[in-house]
C-alpha cells in the first residue's frame, strides 16, 4: 500500500523529473500534443526568429546590419528563456492552438524567401535566366532546412535527447577514469591487432591523400557499426532488467525524486511498457555507451599521436609516403594524424561490444547504466500507483 498527500502537484513535478532524467517517455497520457509539442516551442521559435537574420544579412550593410543582428539575436535567446518557462508547466495545447502553431512554423520557409526577394532582389544572381525558378529553389532550400529542424527538434524532444546527453556530460570524468581501467586491459590485446598495422607504409600513403572527409566517412562507418551492435545488444538487456518493486527497493529509488515523501508499504507489480517507451529507454543506453566510447576514442587518438611522434620521424614518414608528407593541424604530419583517428573510431568501437560482452568489462562499466533504467522503472512504478490516487 502506498500512502501519501496525493495531489497534482507531485504528479507534476514528477513527469518534470523524468523530463530531467532524460525519460519523458514514462509519463502517463504521454503524446504530441500534450508533452512534446510545448517543450518544442521554444526551438520553433529559435528557428522562426533567426530565419530573419538571414534577412538582415542581405538587406544590411555597415555597422547597421550588426545592430540589427545584435537585437535578433536578443531577440531569439529572450524568445528560448520566455517560452523555455512557459513550457515548464508542461501545458496541453489545444487542438486549435496546435493546428495555428504548425500553420504557422509551416509557411516560414516560404514568407521569408519571398520577404527577401520584395525587400532586397540580390537574392535573385543577378543575370539569372529564371529568376522565378531560382527564387523556388531558395524557398525549397528554406523548406528542407525547416523540415529537418522540426524533425529533429521533434525525435530530440520525444526521447530527451538533450537531457541524456547533459547527464552523459556530467559522467565523463568518471568515464575518463573507467576509462584508463579499461585501457590497462583492453588495450594489450588490441595492439596486437593494430600496432603493426600502424608503421605500415601504404597505409600512411593512402592517409597521406585522404582527405579529412572521406577519413570522417570512415569513422561514421564505424560509429554505424557500433550503434547497430548496441541497439541488438541493449534490447536484449532491456528484455532482462530486473523490475524489483520491493517496498525497500522502491524508498531507495524514490530518494531524490518528487516521490521521496511517499510511504510504501508492499510491493508493486510491473508495469508493461510500450514501444516509445522501450525505444526511450534503448536511447538512453545507446548514449551513455556512445559517450563512454568516444571517451576512450579521444584516449586511443592522445596514446597514437604520441607514438607516432616518438616512433616515426620526419625521415621515417617521408620514405614510407615516398614523398614528403602534407602537413595538418600544429604542424604535425596529417597522415599521422589520420591514422590516429582511424584506429581511435575502431577502438572505440572494440570498446562499445566488449563492454556488454565481456562479463569483467560488463560488471564494471556497463552495470551502473542498467541500474538507472532500472531505477527509472522503479520510479515509474510509484508514479503510476500515486497518480491513481489524485483525484480526477
Amino acid at each position: 500500500m502506498i500512502s501519501a498527500v496525493a495531489s497534482s502537484a507531485v504528479v507534476r513535478r514528477t513527469e518534470q523529473w523524468f523530463v530531467r532524467e532524460g525519460a519523458p517517455t514514462m509519463i502517463e497520457g504521454y503524446g504530441f500534443r500534450s508533452h512534446v509539442l510545448p517543450r518544442m516551442l521554444p526551438t520553433l521559435a529559435f528557428f522562426t526568429v533567426g530565419s530573419l537574420a538571414w534577412l538582415v544579412l542581405l538587406r544590411s550593410t555597415g555597422l547597421s546590419k550588426w545592430v540589427l543582428l545584435g537585437v535578433i539575436v536578443a531577440l531569439m535567446v529572450t524568445a528560448w528563456i520566455v517560452l523555455s518557462l512557459f513550457v515548464r508547466r508542461l501545458p496541453s495545447f489545444s487542438r486549435r492552438t496546435t493546428i495555428v502553431l504548425l500553420v504557422v512554423y509551416a509557411t516560414m520557409p516560404v514568407i521569408v524567401p519571398l520577404l527577401q526577394y520584395m525587400v532586397n532582389d540580390e537574392i535573385i544572381t543577378p543575370g539569372a535566366e529564371n529568376p522565378r525558378a531560382e527564387l523556388w529553389v531558395n524557398a525549397l532550400w528554406f523548406i528542407a532546412f525547416f523540415g529537418v529542424a522540426f524533425v529533429a527538434t521533434m525525435l530530440a524532444t520525444t526521447y530527451g535527447l538533450g537531457a541524456l546527453l547533459k547527464a552523459a556530460i556530467r559522467h565523463v570524468i568518471a568515464d575518463l577514469r573507467n576509462s584508463v581501467a579499461l585501457l590497462g586491459r583492453a588495450l594489450p590485446p588490441m595492439l596486437f591487432v593494430t600496432l603493426f598495422l600502424f608503421f605500415t607504409g601504404e597505409l600512411w600513403q593512402a592517409m597521406n591523400t585522404l582527405h579529412w572527409p572521406r577519413v570522417s566517412l570512415i569513422v561514421l562507418l564505424f560509429a554505424a557499426i557500433t550503434v547497430l551492435a548496441a541497439a541488438a545488444r541493449l534490447r536484449d538487456e532491456i528484455g532482462r532488467v530486473e523490475q524489483d518493486l520491493r517496498p525497500e527497493i522502491l524508498i531507495g529509488a524514490c530518494k531524490g525524486t518528487p516521490l521521496s515523501g511517499v510511504e510504501i508499504t508492499e510491493s508493486l507489480q510491473p508495469k508493461r511498457l510500450n514501444g516509445r517507451q522501450l525505444r526511450n529507454l534503448l536511447v538512453m543506453l545507446a548514449i551513455r555507451q556512445l559517450v563512454q566510447a568516444a571517451v576512450v576514442g579521444l584516449a586511443l587518438f592522445a596514446f597514437f599521436v604520441v607514438l607516432g611522434l616518438i616512433v616515426v620521424t620526419p625521415e621515417i614518414a617521408a620514405k614510407w609516403i615516398g614523398e614528403q608528407p602534407s602537413i595538418g593541424w600544429l604542424g604535425l604530419p596529417s597522415a599521422m594524424l589520420r591514422n590516429a583517428t582511424l584506429f581511435a573510431a575502431f577502438g572505440s568501437m572494440y570498446f562499445s561490444v566488449i563492454s556488454m560482452s565481456d562479463l569483467e568489462h560488463r560488471q564494471r562499466f556497463f552495470a551502473p547504466v542498467l541500474e538507472k533504467v532500472e531505477r527509472t522503472l522503479e520510479v515509474r512504478a510509484v508514479y503510476l500507483k500515486v497518480r491513481e490516487q489524485v483525484p480526477a
